[in-house]
């Protein structure tokens, strides 16, 4: 079986090849990851934002993964600067996201859901942690994109916990 490459548009490959906002944030506010056991994609998302105006005042982003995974993760940082919490939830959807970067294959759908389930979960981790109420924006029930980030995550633990020898568990 020979292996055919993606067609990729030149927008997803200089992501791919230039990702920016790329590595660890030391001073990051809140930090989630995403994953995806299924096509080996992680994603770990930093934001640093504003306590008074939650205003996101950077975003960075580690990956493991495909190209679509690194671009649409790189699209997404840049997309959310300067935006509240509360525009970046409403706002970037992973429909969105495939349209800045002007498209990806239909196979690779997937890494715009993952990338933008990384935020949210990072936005709704970020009310958790403060330990405020959630502003009335944020629903109660995740969203789509989070449920896909959340779901693989459960699928991780339980395989991690079946690859434990039984002494440890």
């Amino acid at each position: 079986m020979s292996r055919i490459p993606l067609p990729y548009n030149s927008k997803v490959m200089d992501l791919f090849q230039h990702p920016k906002n790329l590595g660890k944030m030391e001073d990051a506010t809140v930090v989630a990851v995403a994953g995806n056991p299924a096509c080996g994609d992680m994603i770990t998302f930093y934001l640093k934002i504003n306590e008074q105006t939650h205003v996101i005042e950077r975003a960075q982003f580690e990956s493991y993964g495909c190209a679509a995974n690194i671009a649409t993760s790189s699209i997404v940082t840049e997309m959310v600067k300067s935006l509240t919490l509360e525009t970046a939830w409403k706002e970037i959807t992973w429909k969105k996201v495939t349209e800045e970067i002007v498209g990806l294959p239909s196979v690779k759908f997937h890494c715009g859901v993952l990338s933008v389930g990384a935020l949210k979960r990072a936005i709704r981790q970020y009310f958790t942690q403060k330990g405020a109420a959630a502003p009335v924006w944020l629903p109660s029930d995740h969203t789509f994109e989070e449920k896909q980030a959340l779901e693989e995550e459960e699928l991780a633990k339980t395989l991690s916990k079946r690859l434990k020898p039984e002494a440890e568990q």
